[in-house]
């Protein structure tokens, strides 16, 4: 919305009308009228001169009946009109004491408050401070364009004079809204009335300034005048921070004649956010005393660099700890993919009881069991959730719900939590779709895609991602290429060196080498290692030497440091028994310095898991690992036989 403030001669020039209004805001409207109240008490009326009327009138005090009625009364019309209609009887409603007293009644509830526009329109004095009210009201109920819209349509254009405290309502909502241009038609209106060396405006015009990124026009008010308080001082601080410009908020907070916390931390903040952790640890060591923001701005820090070793130990000094600590120490496990030590962190914060887990835990919580498969720990998150009148699940902790029981298997739980979902995001569709078809149902992945569309949810590169991948684990490859084509011809989606994967994977699978191949040479981008890692991995599968050797060869020229090739390329000479050529390779890897790491399984015993590595454990323990592996296939090979 722009809001244009027109500069017409009626509302510049001091004409005759002009003045006089301005006088009648100012004088005592109030006439004697008929009393529905006895008057017994002194305060309930004053006597006054009235030079314009040439006698004594009666002045409106706040101990009037009906203004104490006003007070009582709740915010409903109903009632209101009732009293409102007892201001009009009285003749008191004009009066700027009880006009006032209106609408600041009306102006405290979003629902009345287009009643008190209303009931402006028919006020004959509108003054400064009715005018205020319902700006701030607007401001304060997040609609800021028509606090814009009302000054300029009502107070410019009736003529309505402005006081120190209209402007700082104005300069808010131009700043809520980052609108600099009717931003700088505000300054010129304080700059006309006189105020732009009022000390609470320049705080403000500072901080629009900041916040619509024009950081010099803020400096050019900030140096306006010498009489500044801390809150001017501050607020420059945190605008050169938040506008990137750290130096020149140091040069700034150096030459401060005083500082308070939010000095301290608004420094921190921007050391922090331009990752200079070694001059946030520093100024964080000489801060005369610190908050729980100052231990929680330095802890984030440390989680950006990914820096988890600094991060633990700053967290275990902290004294206390709120929700913020918490959140963005689990958060920074989960990322570096350290979801062990997530559930660790979060068994210590159960313990404590000081601190309820947000959504923000449960997520990185529900993202670490996903990925550790303790479907056990996310059945009692889910219980959490369900029973925690504190917790709302949104779009986001659902889908994170959702997420770890696809991954867990547990197709059926994942339906129910996506089947409640009020709301459902792309990335709510996308883990259905990869859920079906990591466990190879390809069908329902399929069917889930076609409900999607019909949702009117528009799918993205990752949407087909999750579709390829369905068909690759179930061997679809006709299904394959008809999705290939609908993203590239319908949506619109350039394919990504993903989507070239799982299509080079889909072929390779079904023996279709040759296909790949000829997939990867007419890529429009260039073919990186995984794709042709992925047509060696199918060569291997179906025993295709040629095309193994040239393809494996390739690699290792282009990668010589990656063991997976090595690896697959000795498969290939092993299936065809051509052990010489084996040992040539394993000399290849011994030349090169190369050496394969042994495997590991996370194995969960109770509430504890344990990763078991080969060269570790004894020999029947071994033994009995690989029986009860060898009885598990199986089982698993008598059930799909069936």
């Amino acid at each position: 919305m722009t809001v244009r403030f027109k500069n017409s001669k009626q509302t510049l020039s001091l004409s005759s009308e002009y003045v006089n209004k301005f006088i009648k805001t100012q004088i005592n409207l109030s006439k004697p009228t008929l009393k529905l109240w006895s008057n017994n008490r002194d305060h309930d009326h004053v006597e006054s001169f009235d030079s314009y009327s040439n006698g004594v009138v009666h002045i409106l005090t706040s101990g009037h009946p009906i203004l104490r009625m006003l007070d009582s009364c709740t915010v409903k019309l109903r009632q209101f009109n009732q009293v409102h209609g007892q201001l009009v009887v009285t003749g008191i409603f004009q009066h700027p004491l009880a006009a006032g007293r209106v609408m600041m009644k009306l102006c405290s509830s979003r629902s009345t408050l287009h009643h008190a526009v209303k009931i402006f329109e028919n006020l004959e004095t509108p003054d400064a401070f009715i005018c205020n009210t319902i700006m701030k009201s607007y401001v304060n109920f997040d609609d800021q364009e028509k606090c814009l819209g009302f000054y300029a349509d009502q107070m410019v254009k009736n003529g309505i004079f402005q006081n120190h405290y209209t402007f700082p309502i104005l300069v808010k909502a131009c700043a809520d809204l980052g609108t600099v241009k009717e931003g700088e038609m505000i300054h010129g209106h304080i700059v006309k009335c006189g105020f732009e060396l009022d000390l609470y405006i320049r705080n403000v015009l500072i901080h629009m300034y900041s916040v619509c990124y024009r950081i010099g026009d803020a400096r050019k008010v900030f140096d306006l005048s010498s009489d500044s308080d801390l809150v001017t001082w501050n607020t420059m601080i945190d605008g050169y921070v938040k506008n990137g410009e750290v130096n020149y908020a140091r040069c700034v907070f150096d030459v401060m004649p005083e500082r308070d916390i939010f000095s301290w931390n608004s420094m921190l903040s921007g050391y922090v956010g331009i990752g200079d952790m070694e001059a946030a640890n520093l100024l964080f060591r000489e801060m005369p005393s610190r908050d729980i923001v100052s231990w929680n701005c330095l802890l984030d820090g440390y989680a950006r660099t990914g820096n988890v070793v600094a991060a633990r130990a700053l967290f275990e000094q902290m004294d206390y700890r709120n929700v913020v600590s918490w959140t963005t120490l689990m958060a920074l496990y989960v990322r570096l993919k350290d979801y062990t030590g997530c559930l660790g962190l979060f068994d210590i914060m159960m313990q404590d009881r000081d601190i309820q887990p947000n959504e923000a835990i449960l997520m990185s919580v529900l993202t670490a069991c996903g990925h550790l498969g303790r479907l056990d720990r996310g059945k009692w998150i889910h219980s959490y959730i369900r029973y925690n009148g504190s917790i709302k699940p949104d779009v986001l902790l659902s889908t994170s719900l959702l997420t770890m029981y696809a991954k867990c298997g547990e197709m059926d739980l994942a339906e129910e939590v996506f089947a409640e979902m009020s709301e459902k995001s792309v990335v709510s569709w996308n883990s259905m779709i990869m859920g079906f078809g990591t466990h190879g149902h390809a069908e329902e992945a399929l069917e889930t895609f076609l409900e999607m569309e019909k949702s009117g949810v528009m799918p993205n590169g990752a949407t087909f991602i999750c579709v390829l991948s369905a068909c690759t684990h179930s061997g679809m490859v006709l299904e394959g290429w008809w999705y290939f084509n609908v993203m590239t011809r319908i949506y619109r989606i350039e394919p990504k060196v993903e989507h070239y994967g799982c299509m080079i994977d889909l072929l390779g699978r079904a023996g279709l080498m040759r296909d790949s191949e000829d997939l990867i040479k007419n890529m429009p981008i260039d073919s990186g290692p995984a794709l042709w890692g992925a047509l060696l991995s199918a060569c291997k599968t179906h025993s295709n030497l040629e095309l193994g050797e040239i393809v494996a060869k390739r690699l290792i020229e282009r990668d010589p440091e990656d063991i997976g090739s090595y690896v697959l390329l000795s498969n290939i000479y092993a299936t065809q028994e051509r052990w010489d050529d084996v040992e040539k390779v394993r000399k290849m890897m011994v030349v090169n310095g190369i050496r394969k790491e042994a495997g590991s399984s996370l194995v969960q015993f109770a509430n504890s898991d344990m990763w078991c590595f080969p060269e570790k454990v004894s020999v029947h323990k071994r033994i009995m690992m690989y029986s009860m592996l060898s009885e598990m296939g199986a089982q698993i090979k008598c059930r799909n036989e069936r």
